[in-house]
């Protein structure tokens, strides 16, 4: 049997982390509950109907152009039924879908419907109506309300998200190789992403040059962040409030090839997730989420740009999944001719997995957690046990 401090040092050589001051209020030995949260932000908006195409939609293929992947053959879409199906590259999400433990939510948006990344993300991460609204994360105020419980994030920096007064320890992933072509494209991306008409001229800047943002700079990372997170949760006194995060996601060109490889590593993590986990997968629930969506059509760089509804994907052994949940609005009609129009708040199916596998007071979510929100209740139907 090993010790804490035995099992935190062998995980620390074992995946190249470094320790942060502060760890030692890691361990959660008065907590009995079972349960176990994951939260996984992927940061510059992943394109929803990319990820969860909704391929049987009379105008899907002509609205999405170059970016509609084949529905029969040789890399087609991994069907889920008969509407929506799942991107190739998910094929270990797709097992999952079928055994019941993979679910999806399209069509999710926020009280924020502008198109900054940064007012988005920060909208997301304190949980509340507004950009500015909170300077605490709603993850930390949900911590609060376990009793004896801790939180952990697997970042290099302290995310809004975690920060408040609940105990969340900060793990750093090693530094990695920033000199890359795409590493220096990731930066430059995000500052040309608060005006749309820049961020175009730079993608096609990058298209010319063949160079994808985010692309080598996180290669691999995620599955092994994500590794790291199963060990640190299948612990004998492991956190049950994890988050991790990862980039890349802004794909204004050449999106097909950049969401191929994004989607991959995405779809590695919660493999190598479930592996770590073991038997703790069965009481694991992970919430992967982003601030926005993107542009049903396709632009002139082979990507899309700034739009509003995406997809939160929910996997584990404790969801309710094997299902496309929610309402779909559809593709007929578009907001402001372009986006997927938002048909759920993600609030609510942030609230209906805190409350059903957290076991989180209503009350609480609608006041604390999510201030101000009791117009966005806790959807149903997301937790099987």
């Amino acid at each position: 049997m090993l010790t804490r401090r035995q099992f935190l040092a062998r995980l620390s050589a074992g995946s190249s982390l470094l320790l942060w001051p502060g760890l030692t209020t890691l361990a959660n030995e008065s907590a009995p509950s079972r349960q176990r949260l994951l939260v996984v932000l992927l940061r510059g908006a992943m394109d929803g109907l990319a990820a969860v195409p909704s391929y049987a939609e009379p105008r899907f293929e002509s609205l999405r152009g170059d970016l509609a992947l084949t529905t029969s053959g040789r890399n087609s879409v991994l069907r889920l039924d008969e509407t929506f199906a799942m991107h190739p590259s998910m094929a270990f999400c797709h097992q999952l879908f079928q055994r019941q433990q993979f679910g999806v939510v399209h069509a999710c948006g926020l009280p924020y419907d502008g198109r900054s990344h940064f007012d988005a993300q920060d909208c997301l991460e304190n949980g509340s109506n507004t950009p500015d609204g909170s300077q605490t994360g709603w993850l930390n105020r949900a911590v609060a309300e376990m009793q004896g419980m801790n939180g952990l994030s697997i970042t290099s920096a302290e995310p809004l998200m975690v920060r408040g007064s609940a105990p969340f320890s900060t793990w750093s992933p090693a530094p990695e190789h920033t000199g890359s072509p795409g590493a220096l494209a990731n930066q430059l991306a995000d500052l040309y992403a608060e005006d749309e008409a820049l961020a175009e001229v730079f993608a096609q800047a990058l298209s010319a040059q063949k160079i994808v943002p985010g692309g080598e700079a996180s290669t691999g990372q995620l599955a092994s962040i994500m590794q790291s997170a199963g060990r640190f949760m299948a612990a004998e006194d492991a956190p049950r409030v994890v988050m991790v995060q990862d980039t890349g996601w802004d794909t204004h060109a050449r999106q097909n090839i950049a969401l191929e490889r994004k989607l991959s590593q995405l779809d590695s993590g919660i493999q190598q997730l479930h592996d770590s986990l073991g038997d703790h997968w069965q009481h694991t629930a992970v919430v992967v989420v982003t601030e926005f969506g993107r542009t049903v059509g396709i632009n002139g760089t082979h990507g899309t740009d700034h739009g509003t509804a995406s997809t939160v994907l929910l996997a584990g052994g404790a969801v309710r999944g094997g299902k496309v949940h929610g309402d779909w609005p559809g593709l007929n009609e578009l907001r402001d001719n372009r986006d997927l129009i938002a048909a759920q708040d993600v609030r609510s199916v942030l609230k209906g997995v805190l409350r059903d596998h957290m076991h989180i007071d209503a009350r609480a979510l609608n006041t604390r957690v999510f201030p101000d929100s009791r117009n966005a209740a806790p959807m149903d139907g997301l937790i099987g046990q």
